[in-house]
């Protein structure tokens, strides 16, 4: 990857790791799952929209890529938040967080499904399989408690995860970041309001409580979006979601340093294996086709209709050729 490639996925890592945290906060001090996601979405879109709209042609947008643009919203955000908002009534925030780190698998899987003909090679599948490697030793000390509907309900969060990316890079890559989030979490609001007004609190929340919600709205929602579809456009769909391997370190390294507790050698050597196979998995492969060990030798410029010859986009110059006397078209004799 390239260094703002690195630095989009150091940031998701983080942002995208602290999620798990907050809802817990909010659940456990009797906010509903619909409140929840309605709040987030809500002050995500009330900061992104003003942006999207100074963008101009929002409406335009909106009509032309208005079908992936639905279905975007429903896997990404729709359904998942939810789902996994429900299940931390449940489960643990580290649990949540661990179990979603299985997204890059099914990603991978998914991919080939959505016509991806890039090849893995053995770099990549080692390092997806060092990552799950490093998240088994994280998740197998705290799998406990939680119900089937609790971890049913993760496991559509990770297929939602897994698949929204594809269909962004496949049908929304040239959507501006802005005017695809915005109208996704305006939608999301709306779907979540009535649910939201009936399980309202009848009782102003705790701050630790309001802090959280707002932490999801700005942070967790507007910011992470606008991060996340640049490096999936930086990236690709199945690159970008290998951050999930780290989030489940940022949520063990959090607790380690917040609320004191226990580092120990398989956390350490679960750390190792996360980022190892985050780095191996994140690896440019080859080009399809490519001769192994070949190396660039020409310069990767653009197509157009007067150039000789084209191969994988790149240039191939003819030599002794006649010079052009001026005036000449430039076509044969001319």
């Amino acid at each position: 990857m390239t260094a703002r490639g690195w630095l989009l996925f150091s940031l998701m890592g983080v942002l995208w790791g602290i999620p798990y945290l907050m809802i817990k906060v909010a659940v456990d001090d009797g906010v509903s799952p619909s409140m929840v996601v309605f709040a987030r979405c809500a002050l995500g879109a009330l900061l992104l929209l003003p942006f999207a709209i100074r963008q101009g042609n929002l409406t335009g947008v909106v009509r032309t890529h208005w079908r992936p643009m639905l279905a975007f919203a429903c896997i990404e955000i729709i359904g998942p938040w939810w789902t996994l908002t429900d299940a931390e009534r449940h489960l643990s925030s580290s649990t949540a967080g661990l179990l979603i780190a299985g997204v890059p698998i099914v990603g991978v899987v998914l991919a080939r499904f959505f016509g991806d003909t890039e090849r893995l090679g053995v770099r990549r599948m080692t390092g997806l399989a060092l990552g799950l490697g490093g998240v088994a030793v994280l998740t197998a000390p705290h799998l406990t408690g939680g119900d089937a509907r609790s971890l049913a309900e993760v496991g559509v969060t990770v297929v939602g995860y897994a698949t929204a990316p594809l269909i962004m890079a496949r049908h929304l890559r040239q959507v501006p970041t802005l005017q695809l989030i915005a109208p996704c979490l305006l939608l999301a609001a709306l779907v979540y309001a009535p649910a939201a007004a009936v399980t309202w609190p009848s009782e102003v929340p705790s701050p630790s409580v309001l802090a959280s919600l707002a932490g999801l709205g700005v942070i967790c929602t507007a910011l992470a979006f606008i991060v996340f579809l640049e490096l999936i456009r930086e990236t690709g769909p199945t690159r970008a979601v290998v951050f999930t391997y780290v989030n489940p370190a940022v949520a063990v390294a959090a607790g380690v340093l917040l609320l004191d507790e226990q580092l120990t050698a398989g956390i350490v050597a679960a750390f190792a294996l996360i980022l190892l196979g985050s780095f191996l998995a994140t690896a440019s492969g080859p080009t399809p086709g490519a001769t192994p060990g070949a190396t660039r030798s020409a310069r990767p410029v653009a197509w157009s209709t007067r150039q000789t010859s084209r191969a994988d986009g790149r240039v191939e110059v003819p030599v002794d050729l006649p010079e052009e006397r001026p005036g000449s078209t430039g076509q044969g004799g001319g």
